[in-house]
């Protein structure tokens, strides 16, 4: 089972989204997302440049995790929407290097997307050691203040699950 389904939450994941992007469990509909569910992780974990598959820990805080950056996401789009729509000399922005405490490549990775994934932020690089995550803000006006937010919303609960 582990060869035809090596990545199997993924192969769920793609699964239910086919299905509800199509909005339709039609059986044509049906079989083809099955098809993507067994062929792109088979597919896709070739890809692992030699890292090893992450080692989850802590489920349910993904589960919260995942609650904190939908409703962060929202409140930054009209955070954004309401920088946009005043006045120009209300925008800050700013690069802020972020001290990480997490190690893991994964937990790392996922920190990135997150913050990328939030409007008004953009993870812009690590720093060589990998100690420094830089992040470009679209209006800081305490670097203080962004960096507390990240590793407390984002950062910690990524180290729960990760390490």
């Amino acid at each position: 089972m582990k060869r035809l389904l090596p990545q199997p939450l993924i192969s769920a994941m793609l699964f239910v989204v086919w299905l509800m992007l199509n909005n339709t469990v039609h059986p044509a509909h049906l079989f083809l997302a099955a098809l993507l569910a067994i062929v792109i992780p088979q597919w896709t974990s070739t890809l692992t440049f030699g890292m090893p598959a992450p080692k989850v820990k802590q489920p349910l805080t993904i589960v919260i995790l995942m609650v904190i950056v939908l409703i962060d996401i929202v409140k930054s789009n009209i955070d954004v929407a309401r920088l946009i729509l005043g006045p120009e000399a209300r925008i800050k922005p700013a690069f802020v290097w972020v001290p990480l405490d997490i190690t893991d490549a994964h937990a790392k990775t996922a920190l990135a997307g997150i913050i990328t994934m939030t409007p008004g932020t953009l993870s812009a690089d690590f720093s060589p050691d990998g100690k420094f995550l830089l992040v470009h803000a679209l209006n800081v006006t305490e670097p203080n203040a962004l960096i507390a937010a990240i590793k407390s919303r984002y950062e910690l609960p990524l180290k729960e699950i990760f390490e």
